[in-house]
Parts: structure tokens; sequence; C-alpha cells
């Protein structure tokens, strides 16, 4: 308990920037995630603190006053895991931008949690190195939210997700102890691997406030594909073979109805009657890529492909890529959107695509998928009037639908995004009561009070 006569406001001194005004509150209440369908509660203070120490003082202050604890980063997440619950404390990170440390000799960063996912890469590429994850939202979300959700990216089919390019991280505990768990070497098994129990943990078992990650020395060149397909079995055959049979630095997909939709926005001459269009790209450089492209191609041709376009130029190579680039902008300007991140095994993309083109028949409603078809990661967008109560309420029944149908084909219900709010209600579908249980009982081993993201993830 506090101090007798104490308030909050008198033990957030030395906190960090302390907002109270309602409209300043206002902009840090939710995430991206699908406005106006899921909870959003009214905090009672934000805390911006810059360093670890102010946020181990708004902790301790918020266990003494048993207030919950809601941190976030650029608040870009998708699933609702930023979001305030009422009377809680907002822990804004975003001001946690102190210099990146860059170790060229030994390949690695060591960054603070509101550094950008663009500004790290700025800064490594200045030693002629490269940090790999790459969210489509890399301009502006922060490395401390990529680490708490397990971020991925187009590059993740050959690079993996936050995960495997972290080493370690600093973080403070609900009782506002700062630890360091992980190493900076390569190779490192004492003790419980702590560093990937926090990473994609939302914020609910501690607070990220540094990361140390792993470097590459920069790709060259890519070399890329664009192959269109009549039907989602030959599109799904094609991925299926390029998996199996070479390592793309990316392979992407998007279904009719996207494809539609990206050439309503921007007209590029796509022919809206393919069932589903691959994009792939090759990272291995020089005559290497060359020749791994060409295989991607005629793989793709064997497959049953169309049409397959290729260049080993990198302006024309990113405009191939474009329509995927615009998949997401395109739904998003034919009205609100809620995006999904299931994912599945590879075999089973095909049937995913068709169960996703059944559900929007049956709710009556604009559902373009596209995504990460090298490792069964889907993003179907479903497109909806926000104003139209029968809309809305399809809109939740139809995703719903997708993530019993991810579970049904022995996938999960997010790939990268995470579960926040948007998901929890399946959590326990997927993972089912002895793991859950298992999850409970971690949660309230490193937060026995609950005050850290509670009703998030778990």
């Amino acid at each position: 308990m506090p101090p007798l006569g104490r308030t909050l406001l008198d033990d957030l001194v030395g906190a960090g920037d302390v907002v109270t005004d309602p409209e300043v509150l206002a902009a840090y209440r939710a995430d991206e995630a699908a406005p106006g369908l899921i909870a959003v509660g009214e905090p009672a203070v934000l805390v911006r603190p810059r360093g670890t120490p102010e946020v181990q003082a708004a902790v301790r202050a918020a266990a003494a006053h048993d207030i919950p604890v809601v941190a976030r980063g650029a608040g870009s997440g998708l699933s609702g895991g930023a979001n305030a619950v009422d009377g809680c404390m907002v822990l804004c990170l975003e001001r946690m931008t102190g210099p990146v440390e860059v170790d060229p000799e030994g390949l690695t960063a060591t960054v603070p949690a509101g550094v950008v996912n663009a500004a790290l890469g700025t800064a490594v590429a200045e030693h002629g190195l490269w940090y790999p994850p790459d969210p489509a939202s890399w301009e502006f979300s922060t490395i401390g939210g990529n680490v708490a959700t397990n971020a991925g990216g187009l590059c993740c089919v050959k690079y993996g997700v936050t995960r495997d390019s972290l080493l370690g991280v600093e973080a403070v505990l609900a009782d506002g102890r700062a630890i360091r768990v992980g190493r900076r070497t390569r190779k490192g098994v004492a003790g419980y691997d702590l560093t990937s129990l926090l990473c994609g943990s939302e914020g609910t078992l501690a607070i990220i406030t540094e990361a140390t990650v792993k470097l590459l020395p920069a790709p060259p060149v890519s070399s890329t594909l664009a192959a269109s397909f009549s039907s989602l079995a030959a599109a799904g055959d094609a991925v299926a073979r390029i998996a199996r049979e070479t390592r793309p630095s990316v392979l992407e997909l998007m279904d009719r109805a996207t494809i539609a939709a990206v050439e309503a926005f921007e007209p590029m001459g796509l022919d809206e009657d393919t069932a589903v269009l691959v994009f792939a790209r090759s990272d291995a450089g020089g005559d290497a890529g060359r020749a791994e492209i060409a295989h991607m191609e005629r793989l793709c041709e064997q497959a049953g492909a169309e049409l397959v376009a290729t260049t080993d130029e990198e302006a024309e190579g990113r405009m191939l890529m474009a329509a995927r680039r615009l998949a997401y902008p395109a739904l998003e300007r034919r009205g609100a959107t809620l995006l999904d991140d299931v994912a599945v095994p590879l075999p089973a993309i095909p049937a995913l695509l068709t169960g996703v083109a059944r559900i929007a028949a049956e709710h009556d409603l604009l559902i373009g998928t596209f995504g990460h078809a090298g490792d069964g990661n889907m993003h179907p967008t479903i497109v909806y009037d926000a104003g139209d109560p029968h809309q809305v309420a399809a809109t939740r029944r139809a995703f719903a639908a997708i993530l019993d149908l991810g579970i049904a084909l022995d996938g999960t219900v997010t790939g990268e995004h995470g579960v926040g709010l948007l998901k929890r209600g399946h959590l326990a579908a997927e993972l089912g009561p002895d793991v859950t249980a298992l999850n409970h009982a971690i949660k309230q081993a490193l937060d026995p009070a609950g005050l850290l993201n509670p009703g998030k993830a778990i």
C-alpha cells in the first residue's frame, strides 16, 4: 500500500512525463485493431518514460496503488493488445529512443524499446549490416512493440520472425525490478529461455525496455518473380514446390478479391479473373539469384501458371511487387477493415483460401486474402460498413468462422499480430485446457496481482 495520504501522482514523480489531460489520453486509448469491434477502456493517466529507471518508477507506483499497467509503443498493433482498460496507467515507451548501439564486429545491436524498426535499419545499414524482421508497419512500429508481439513480415519465410533475431532483452517486472535475460553470444543454453518467453507475451509478463538483436550482412540485389494462376490448387502446388526446392527471401500471394481491389485502387492492368497472384524473390545474388528465380519460374509453370514474369533488376522487381504492397491499402479504400492473420500448414493454403471465399459468400461480405504464402500466414481482410449494425454483426461472425477454420486446418489463430483482445476467445480452443492452465500459471508466477495488461493474450 502507498504511504498514508500519498496519491498516484505523488508517486509518479521521477517516472517521466505524466499526463492526465483527457484529450491527450484519448489519443493513447487504443491500437489500430478494428475500431468499434473490441473494448476500449478509459485510462486514468499516461506516463511517457525516457529510460528504464523511469519505467521502474512508474510500475512501482502502479503496483503501490493497485492500478493496471498497459504498455504500448507506436500503437500500430492490430489485435487490441494495447487497448486501455478502465482506470489504468498507459505506459507509452515511444520516447525511449536513446542511441542504438551497433557492434559491427559482433554483428549485434542493442536497441531501446522506442526506436522505430526503420530507424534501426538505417543505423545498422551504415555499417553494411541488416536487421531482417520487416513487419508491414516497419516505418512506424517500435522495436519494443515488435518484440512484445513477436512481429513477422515479408522476409520471415527465409529469416524468421522477431524471436529468431532476438538475443536478449532488458525488461521491468510487475514489482518494478529490472532484469536482463538472454545474452550477446550467438549460442547459449544456460537456464530457461526467458528471452523467448517474453518475446510475444504482449506486455502481460513484463515490460520490454531494450532488446539486443542479431544482424546480418546486407543482402545483395534481389531477383523477383510474379506468377498468375487460374486455380487455388495450382497456386498452392506452386507455393509448396517453391518452399520445398528453393529458399525464397519473399514468397507472397493475393486472391481474386484482393486483385480486384488493387486494380480499382491503382490500375495496373491486372487480370481480375486471375484466381491467385504469387510473388517470390531470391536474395542469393548474382548468377545464383538468377538461377534460383529461374528454378522458381519452372516450378510455377509445372504447377500450371498462366503467366510468369521475372527480373533481376531491382527497380523492375519493385514494380512486380507493387500490387502485393498495395493489397491492404486497396482494401482499406473499400470501407472499414478487420485484418486477420491466421496461419496454416503449407498444404492447407488452398483449403484456407477456399474456406474464406465460402465464408465471404455466406455472410455477404467482401473478404480479400493476401499474405505470406511461404509460411502459411494469411491475412483475410473483411471489408464492412462500420455504420451498419447488420454488417458489423456479420463481420464478427465471419471473423470467428475464419479463426475456427484456421484451427480446423491444424493452424493457429495468429501468426504475427498477437492475440490481444481480438482473438482471446479463440485461444483456449487452440491451446487446449492443459496448456491454457500452464499459460495462466506462468502469468501468475510473474504477475501475481494481474496488473500487467490485464485481460489480454491469455
